[in-house]
């Protein structure tokens, strides 16, 4: 059964109009204000499939950084696709093969491991920075400040 995935293409750089159009020939998309980010939906069994589809479809038409699917799959997984440089590719590979690791698995692991460390850091900030409210209020008023803050009043102009 073909399903249709969402599919978000990050550019190295803004796409031209001349760019856009012509890949628009091939595939729909929407640009973002800058034209450095862009949305299709991509129609495919899976979402590694649609990644592909979307890849091979605008072949070198834009200046394509990495294809991602837009939303997680079943298992929470978001895909993705980068567009490595040859030279960026054969360090990758050298790198993955001195760490006895197959490349995929080798930067699955990297970014594993760049995400958690990018969430304890954001953490430790968070934690740094009740720190400092605490030092200058007691715990009840900055639980009821973050209370009024997540509780949205009634008839309150929102953002």
């Amino acid at each position: 059964m073909n399903l249709h995935h969402a599919v978000e293409i990050t550019l190295t750089r803004p796409a031209t109009h001349a760019e856009l159009a012509h890949a628009a020939r091939t595939l729909p998309l929407a640009a973002n204000h800058d034209a450095t980010r862009l949305m299709t939906v991509a129609h495919a069994k899976t979402p590694g499939r649609a990644l592909h589809r979307v890849c091979r479809r605008l072949g070198e038409a834009l200046p394509v950084d990495a294809i991602t699917t837009h939303y997680p799959d079943s298992s929470g997984h978001v895909l993705l696709n980068i567009k490595l440089s040859p030279a960026a590719d054969a360090a990758l590979r050298r790198a993955a093969a001195c760490s006895g690791q197959r490349p995929r698995l080798f930067v699955q692991l990297a970014l594993h491991r760049a995400l958690a460390q990018h969430i304890e850091e954001e953490a430790a900030l968070l934690d740094g920075a009740v720190q400092r409210l605490l030092a200058t209020t007691t715990a009840s008023q900055l639980l009821a400040a973050v209370g009024r803050a997540l509780t949205p009043t009634p008839g309150a102009p929102s953002c």
